[in-house]
């Protein structure tokens, strides 16, 4: 009697689970509306983006601006305020260069843990320094240190910003050698990926003469990243590529 009253309670345990799974909309549950920033782009033209963020010292960004130049590139400088304003001539000249330059926060917090007001804020007053700079507002924005959640997308978004990832990491900011740098930007590079750099790398007037022929060989068009992504008939995929409709 007791195995018959056990094996009773049981199917019970399961009729019950069985009734809340049904009576749950199962997609709301699976889906959980996970908003992500943009990684890459599908492309079927033979395009790359190159990003620098720019948060700590300016020793070696003059040698990066005159190297983008040697190789006729275009690419993105993602800016924190406190760096814009202590080296206002250098993201004068990075403008005046043709790059484009992107939002990367006012005092490089994990924006996870602010407001929506703060956010709003953190992406007004370095868009505010830099307008005053270059005479334009920023329209794209890299979270610092890559985090990011639904609230942090949606608040950037609802601010007119494009959340900007990356599919390609230099690691340029470890303690690891130009050899091993340009070897994990090309090895496996595709049509569509962001990659990303640090304008104060240890290794970067090495390592990026070197990336940027190597790509260039391989045939890829180094673009800015606001020429790479879409901005309208376009979906997202499980891993933050954006795919034309």
């Amino acid at each position: 009697m007791k195995i018959l009253s056990r094996i009773f309670a049981a199917l019970i345990v399961i009729a019950a689970a069985v009734w809340i799974f049904q009576a749950v909309d199962v997609s709301t549950v699976m889906n959980q509306d996970r908003k992500l920033p943009i990684y890459s782009v599908q492309t079927n033209e033979k395009k790359i983006a190159i990003s620098f963020d720019a948060a700590w010292g300016n020793e070696r960004t003059a040698d990066i601006l005159d190297n983008l130049d040697k190789y006729n590139v275009k690419t993105t400088f993602f800016l924190v305020k406190f760096w814009a304003e202590k080296y206002p001539q250098d993201v004068a000249e990075i403008q005046k260069r043709g790059h484009e330059i992107g939002n990367h926060s006012s005092t490089h917090p994990d924006m996870t843990g602010l407001s929506s007001e703060k956010i709003a804020s953190e992406l007004k007053e370095t868009s505010d320094v830099i307008e005053g700079i270059t005479g334009k507002r920023t329209t794209l924005f890299r979270p610092p240190f890559g985090a990011y959640d639904n609230h942090v997308i949606e608040t950037c978004e609802a601010e007119g910003y494009k959340v900007i990832q990356w599919s390609v990491d230099s690691l340029d900011w470890k303690d690891i050698s130009t050899e091993q740098i340009v070897e994990r930007v090309t090895r496996n590079v595709k049509s569509g990926d962001i990659i990303l750099f640090h304008n104060n790398a240890e290794h970067v007037s090495e390592y990026l003469p070197l990336v940027l022929e190597s790509l260039q060989k391989q045939g890829f068009e180094i673009v800015p990243i606001g020429e790479l992504i879409y901005y309208e008939n376009y979906k997202m995929d499980h891993a933050g590529k954006q795919c034309k409709i």
